[in-house]
C-alpha cells in the first residue's frame, strides 16, 4: 500500500471539493494535529484533530485498546498513520483509520483551556493558547487571508509597498499622543541627534515621497498610539494599510477605497468560508448578510454638512444622543457614525468635506475657505474604518496651515519642500487593520483581533 505524506487536513477537504477524493480512498497516509475533541465508543475510539491549515477537523478512528490515544487530551500533540477512508454518507467526508496513534506531546492539568464555553476575557490571559480554541484558530486564519488579498490588490494594480520607519521625529496627525524614545535619559538627545523622537502613529508622510516619484505606493506596518484610551476600538500598537496614489482627486480616492476593500473582503469570504460560517454562527448572527451586502452595495456619499443636517432632524425627532448638541464643526463619535450608517443609509458612507479645524493640517483646503478635500468611510457597527484626502499641493496654502496650528516648521521642512519641487495632486487614507479584522469576524473588541495586544494597562508579556 503507497503511503501518502505531506497533505494538510485543508489538502484533503480541497480534494473532496473538487470531487478528487476518492482517488485516495483506502490509501495510507500520515496525519498529525492538535486534539480537539477525544471519545471512545466500545471497542473504538474517535480523535478529532486539526493541524491549524483549515477550521475543519479531521477524524482519526482507533483501537480503544491503544494507550496513547487514550491520553491524547484536549490540545495534545499527535500523530497517525492509518488508511484514508471516503464517507460520503457521513457528515465528514473522510476518516483515518489507524492501528495506532503516536502521542507527541502530551498536555498536564496547567493547560487552562476546558471542554468548557470559555469568555473572550478569560482567554485574553492565555495569548499564548487562545488560537487553539476555535474562534482564535479563525480569527488569525482571516486576518492572514486578508493581509494576503491586501497586498495582492495592491500589487495587481501597479503599486509599490514601502517600508516606512517605525522611528520618526514627525508626528504626522499633529495632536496624537505618542510613545517617545528615549536611548539616554541623561542626553537624549546623543542618539540620534534628535531629542524629539517617537514611535510613528502613521507612516503617509513618508510614503508621500515616494508616491510622487512611483505614482502609486502603500505601506503596511505597526503604528502606535498612546492616548490612554481604553476602549474596544483602540490599541496602543496596531496595523495600518496607507496607500499613496499620484494624480488622484478626492473622487478618485473614493473609487480605490471602494474596490480595493470589496476585493479584499470578498476574496477572503471565499477563502475562509468555514470561517466565517462559524462567526455567523456562534459570534454575529447577522454577518454574512452584512458582508453581502458590503460587497455587493455601492457605497453612498454623503458631504459632512448634509450629515450634520441629518442629524440635527434627528435631535428634533427626539433621537437621543449622548452628545446632542450638533453643530457645524462637530467632531463626530462613534454614536453620530452609528446611527447614521445604520440607521439613515442602511449600509457604508463615504463621509467627506469636513471643517478644516477638525482635520489634519496636510490636507486640500477647499475654495470655500472652511472644509477639506477628506473622507472618512464610516460602516455599520464599525463607525469610522477609513479615513483619507486629497493632500495640499499648494506650499504656500500648506505653509499657512501649518503656521496657524503652530506647528514647527522646520522639522517639517522637508515635507514642506515636496510642494515646492514638482509637486503634483495626490491623495490617500489609512486602513487600521484590525477594525477590517473586526468588519469581517464579527468580532466587537479590538483585543480579540490582535495576536498579541497592547491597550492601555493591558499588556500580557
Amino acid at each position: 500500500m503507497d503511503l501518502i505524506e505531506n497533505l494538510s487536513i485543508k489538502d484533503l477537504y480541497r480534494l473532496h471539493e473538487e470531487g478528487k477524493l476518492s482517488e485516495y480512498d483506502q490509501k495510507e497516509v500520515t496525519l498529525g494535529g492538535f486534539v480537539k475533541a477525544n471519545r471512545t465508543f466500545g471497542d473504538v475510539g474517535f480523535l478529532a484533530i486539526n493541524d491549524g491549515s483549515t477550521f475543519l477537523n479531521a477524524q482519526i478512528v482507533y483501537k480503544s485498546s491503544d494507550n496513547d490515544a487514550l491520553m491524547a487530551k484536549l490540545g495534545a500533540s499527535v500523530k497517525a498513520k492509518g488508511v484514508l477512508h471516503v464517507t460520503p454518507e457521513n457528515k465528514q467526508p473522510f476518516e483515518v483509520v489507524t492501528e495506532h496513534v503516536e502521542l507527541i506531546g502530551g498536555v498536564d492539568e496547567s493547560f487552562p483551556l476546558q471542554k468548557k464555553k470559555t469568555s473572550f476575557e478569560y482567554l485574553r490571559n492565555y495569548p499564548q493558547w487562545r488560537m487553539k480554541t476555535n474562534t482564535f484558530n479563525a480569527v488569525f486564519r482571516v486576518r492572514s487571508t486578508l493581509a494576503y488579498y491586501i497586498h495582492e490588490y495592491f500589487h495587481s494594480h501597479g503599486y509599490y509597498w514601502i517600508h516606512t520607519p517605525i522611528l520618526t521625529a514627525n508626528d504626522c496627525e499633529g495632536e496624537g499622543q505618542t510613545f517617545n524614545v528615549i536611548a539616554d535619559e541623561k542626553h537624549p538627545e546623543e542618539y540620534f541627534n534628535k531629542e524629539n523622537v517617537h514611535l510613528t502613529v502613521s507612516g503617509q508622510l513618508h510614503v508621500e515621497p515616494f508616491a510622487l516619484t512611483y505614482g502609486k505606493v502603500y505601506t503596511f506596518g505597526p503604528t502606535f498610539r498612546a492616548e490612554k484610551s481604553n476602549t474596544v476600538r483602540h490599541a496602543a500598537e496596531f496595523w495600518m494599510i496607507e496607500p499613496e496614489i499620484a494624480w488622484a482627486h478626492l473622487s478618485d480616492l473614493c473609487d480605490i477605497e471602494e474596490e480595493f476593500l470589496k476585493y479584499v473582503v470578498s476574496h477572503t469570504m471565499v477563502d475562509c468560508k468555514d470561517d466565517l460560517n462559524f462567526f455567523a454562527q456562534f459570534v454575529d448572527k447577522g454577518l454574512m448578510d452584512r458582508l453581502n451586502e458590503f460587497v455587493n452595495t455601492p457605497f453612498a456619499r454623503v458631504k459632512y454638512e448634509d450629515a450634520i443636517k441629518i442629524l440635527q432632524n434627528a435631535v428634533k425627532d427626539g433621537v437621543k444622543f449622548d452628545v446632542s448638541d450638533i453643530q457645524f464643526g462637530l467632531d463626530l463619535g462613534s454614536e453620530h457614525e452609528r446611527y447614521l450608517t445604520e440607521k439613515v443609509f442602511k449600509g457604508p458612507i463615504f463621509l467627506t468635506d469636513y471643517p478644516k479645524d477638525i482635520k489634519a493640517f496636510y490636507m486640500k483646503q477647499n475654495d470655500d475657505g472652511k472644509t477639506v478635500g477628506a473622507v472618512d468611510l464610516l460602516v455599520p457597527y464599525i463607525g469610522e474604518l477609513c479615513g483619507g484626502s486629497e493632500r495640499e499641493a499648494d506650499y504656500n496654502k500648506l505653509l499657512s496651515r501649518m503656521e496657524e496650528l503652530g506647528m514647527n516648521i522646520p522639522a517639517y521642512q522637508w515635507y514642506l519642500d515636496l510642494r515646492r519641487n514638482g509637486s503634483i495632486p495626490h491623495s490617500g487614507f489609512g486602513l487600521g487593520f484590525e477594525r477590517l479584522v473586526m468588519l469581517v469576524t464579527g468580532m466587537n473588541n479590538i483585543r480579540d483581533t490582535l495576536p498579541y495586544p497592547r491597550c492601555y494597562k493591558d499588556m500580557m508579556f
